[in-house]
């Protein structure tokens, strides 16, 4: 392919704010997790697919398969599909109610309107 720029694993983004290595960052309708640190207008690399134990909502019990959403306000994730999260993958095990984390493999977002 001539037209090929590159597989989109990682993509290379300019930070909106401040951001540590393993969090979930939200860009419009992009989401990945930063593969270092990176301070507001820095370059910082976001990995886009593959599975991450990713900070969810405590009060939440997932089950394997479920949809899995990006609250770009509490920086978690969740099964809620409230106006503004956007869906970021899928849960690849159990996480009880509470918990801290969860499995999600990450499937890239889906349009606003599909939610």
């Amino acid at each position: 392919m001539k037209n090929m720029i590159q597989t989109g694993t990682v993509i290379t983004v300019l930070a909106a704010a401040d951001v540590v290595s393993g969090a979930g960052v939200k860009i419009g309708m992009l989401f990945g997790v930063a593969q270092a640190d990176a301070k507001a207008g820095e370059v910082v690399s976001l990995v886009t697919e593959g599975v991450f134990d990713l900070p969810k909502t405590s009060a939440q019990a997932w089950s394997v398969g479920d949809p899995i959403y990006f609250n770009n306000s509490t920086k978690l994730c969740t099964t809620a599909t409230t106006a503004g999260n956007i869906h970021i993958g899928t849960a690849v095990a159990e996480a009880g109610n509470p918990s801290g984390s969860g499995l999600v493999r990450l499937n890239g977002a889906m349009p606003a309107a599909a939610v």
